[in-house]
């Protein structure tokens, strides 16, 4: 970061800064890994983003349901809206995602199989956060100056998933989740090299009662979730990181039953993120399970597609 030059001329270089510090990535619940989450953008930087995900293995659009043996193939295309903006003198963003997933899962719950196809909607997620050190509202000089001398940058942020997606009450695999999930998050990225940084991110989700689950109401435990980055800077909007994240609880209650479904799961994984020309940028990343207890042992690729302007 410090002292290094560019050979991308200034109407490239400016919209690949912007470029370089958005990430928008909608993963299902408690099982993120959001490199760079918390790196600011100068005021008023807006884009576009198009996801694929292609997930297989034990995973579900809600992947906290009580099954065993599962099995799936979920695509989902992920359309979102990004903005930063000031408040109270801090650099903040909000942002708005809405998923169509696409997929087969075939499973047991309760030593029943149960197998669906499923497509669709799925849960819209918004979120906000503000950066409350470190990152003062910037325009684009002040962003380059933070580039070339990194510093310590401390932000929070509050997601909130609805259910809005396609919800049938006598199936048990859905697209939505059909309850309200909510996740404050505390997130700090430390520069420990001019072109090195660490990022460590703590939240929590929390969720609301699902009345419509099989004729009966599901109720589930809050789930912690932490996730460490590695980031290397290789050039001018162009890095990658290695991912590693952790998440425990989640155990849920069907009517007067408590299931045995504890989560006190791992993932590790790998993102890169590449600007070209002016505008536009490509990011991929890949991960799979190292830990798990229950559930959540899947494969997942991402590739996505990110339009800024400003």
């Amino acid at each position: 970061m410090r002292g290094r030059r560019s050979s991308i001329p200034a109407l490239v270089a400016i919209p690949a800064a912007f470029i370089c510090v958005l990430i928008l990535h909608l993963s299902a619940v408690a099982q993120e890994l959001r490199p760079r989450a918390y790196w600011p953008a100068p005021n008023g930087t807006k884009a576009v983003v198009l996801n694929y995900e292609y997930s297989t293995g034990d995973v579900l659009t809600d992947p906290s349901l009580p099954i065993t043996g599962l099995e799936s193939s979920i695509h989902a295309l992920m359309p979102s809206y990004f903005q930063t903006f000031s408040l109270f003198g801090r650099t903040a963003n909000a942002r708005l995602g809405v998923p169509f997933v696409s997929g087969k899962s075939e499973g047991f719950y309760e030593e029943q199989p149960r197998s669906r196809e499923i497509t669709g909607i799925g849960d819209v997620q918004v979120s906000a956060s503000i950066n409350i050190l470190g990152a003062p509202t910037i325009d684009f000089a002040g962003f380059q100056e933070l580039v070339a001398n990194p510093r310590t940058v401390v932000g929070t942020s509050l997601t909130l998933r609805l259910p809005t997606g396609i919800y049938e009450t006598d199936r048990l695999i859905n697209v939505g989740a059909n309850r309200w999930a909510l996740k404050p998050d505390f997130g700090v990225i430390w520069p420990f090299h001019p072109t090195w940084m660490l990022e460590f991110e703590a939240g929590v989700w929390l969720f609301g009662d699902n009345d419509e689950f099989l004729g009966a109401t599901r109720e589930q435990e809050p789930i912690l979730s932490t996730e460490l980055h590695l980031i290397k800077r290789v050039g001018p909007g162009f890095w990658a990181a290695l991912d590693v994240n952790y998440y425990h609880g989640g155990r849920s209650t069907v009517g007067e039953e408590t299931k045995a479904d504890l989560q006190r799961n791992s993932r590790l994984g790998g993102t890169v993120f590449f600007p070209f020309k002016r505008y536009h940028a490509i990011r991929a990343s890949y991960s799979a399970g190292i830990v798990t207890e229950s559930g959540s042992d899947f494969e997942k690729l991402t590739l996505g597609y990110h339009y800024v302007w400003r």
